[in-house]
């Protein structure tokens, strides 16, 4: 009996490994990117800007390299990013369509909470995001991979 119990154990425990092991392998990673934490801090206003309580905000500095790319991704609360250098592709995957839009230097942009989108640089030089976001549960990732790639924007 005490056997039995164990092969079951150890049965679940290989079938779960086995199925994280099969999500990082789906994921979409992203290439040639560096993610610096810049800050993060957990809401505790009553300000008038839209924000969740208890909810954090974070900051990063994020870089991409020439051809580099986020991988299929989301953000729970969304994103508002300001480029300071260079430009970059943002593939968005819209129901079965696929919109492409591209920012350069000096301008800034949002994405929606759980909007779907690669982040490609197509460019000769690196970009550099300063990203804020906001309404990010208590102590977890401001990114969301998404796995696998939605196929809306063959080739990206």
């Amino acid at each position: 009996m005490k056997r039995k119990l164990a092969q079951t154990i150890f049965a679940m425990a290989v079938v779960a490994l086995a199925s994280v092991a099969v999500i990082r392998v789906r994921a979409t990673p992203s290439s040639g990117l560096v993610n610096i934490p810049l800050a993060r801090g957990t809401n505790v206003s009553n300000g008038t800007i839209p924000l969740q309580g208890g909810t954090d905000v974070v900051m990063v500095q994020i870089t991409v390299e020439p051809g580099g790319y986020s991988g299929w991704h989301s953000h729970p609360g969304g994103s508002i990013i300001v480029v300071k250098q260079g430009s970059l592709t943002v593939y968005r995957s819209v129901g079965s369509q696929c919109e492409t839009t591209t920012y350069s230097a000096g301008q800034a942009f949002t994405e929606r909470p759980g909007e779907v989108d690669q982040v490609v640089n197509n460019g000769t030089e690196d970009y550099i995001l300063y990203v804020t976001f906001p309404r990010v549960p208590l102590g977890e990732s401001p990114r969301t991979d998404v796995s696998p790639d939605p196929g809306t924007c063959p080739g990206v």
